[in-house]
């Protein structure tokens, strides 16, 4: 554990709900330091590890079994990719969230095809920090602006050069019912449960009883991977 880790951890209220912890993997000492002071601030929040590189991560997570990861991408030894991709096949509920500098296409869905949950820039808010932070451990998810935009892109790319191939074979669609298609199409949207729900007019428990069908059917891990998914396959009608 790089020094300073284990002072920076607030303490949970023993009353309280247990706070969500955190392992910061990031190779630039001064940030993740700036981000382990800022984050331990939030009653919430526990910081229970930091690590100057990807392999470093592993180690740690494999140790401290954190419920959140802020995950930089290039970093020595071994790279966020690589690191996330490790860290989910050893514990899968892990929640990573990438925070870097790089936005470039490979990255992005890099990333996410590793089971990153959310993709932030390191220009990103304070307030879409803590909300991907927070909302992740709801399956929520959050991403700047720009990702969010280059996602959006790869979805409408891959639909329109998938749906003829798998259109012609029906082994390749998906039953979804009617209510799942209206979720699924916000998802794409990158629509939080909350706004789900008031679009639909349906309760936030109902809406994440949806998502959780709609993972196991795409077999994805998270929304973000669930969407992409999606993009690849026709949606059928129920049965």
């Amino acid at each position: 554990m790089v020094a300073g880790a284990e002072d920076q951890a607030e303490r949970p209220d023993a009353t309280g709900p247990d706070p969500i912890r955190i392992l910061i993997a990031e190779d630039q000492s001064l940030l993740r330091n700036a981000l382990a002071k800022r984050l331990s601030l939030e009653p919430d929040m526990v910081i229970v590890a930091q690590a100057a590189d990807g392999d470093q991560a592993i180690r740690e997570a494999r140790s401290r079994r954190p419920d959140v990861i802020l995950m930089d991408l290039q970093m020595p030894r071994v790279d966020g990719i690589a690191a996330t991709r490790a860290i989910l096949a050893d514990n899968p509920r892990i929640r990573i969230i990438v925070l870097t500098t790089f936005e470039t296409d490979e990255l992005i869905l890099g990333a996410i095809a590793a089971g990153a949950q959310c993709y932030l820039l390191k220009d990103a808010s304070e307030t879409l920090i803590l909300e991907a932070i927070r909302g992740c451990m709801t399956g929520d998810v959050r991403m700047s602006p720009i990702v969010a935009q280059r996602i959006l892109a790869e979805l409408r790319r891959t639909h329109v050069a998938a749906a003829p191939a798998f259109g012609r074979s029906a082994k390749f669609q998906i039953a979804l019912t009617e209510r799942e298609q209206n979720v699924l199409s916000l998802i794409i949207e990158g629509l939080p449960n909350r706004d789900i729900a008031a679009r639909l007019g349906l309760s936030e428990g109902r809406v994440r009883n949806l998502v959780s069908q709609l993972l196991e059917k795409h077999h994805a891990r998270n929304r973000t991977e669930l969407a992409l998914t999606a993009a690849r396959r026709p949606r059928g009608a129920k049965p």
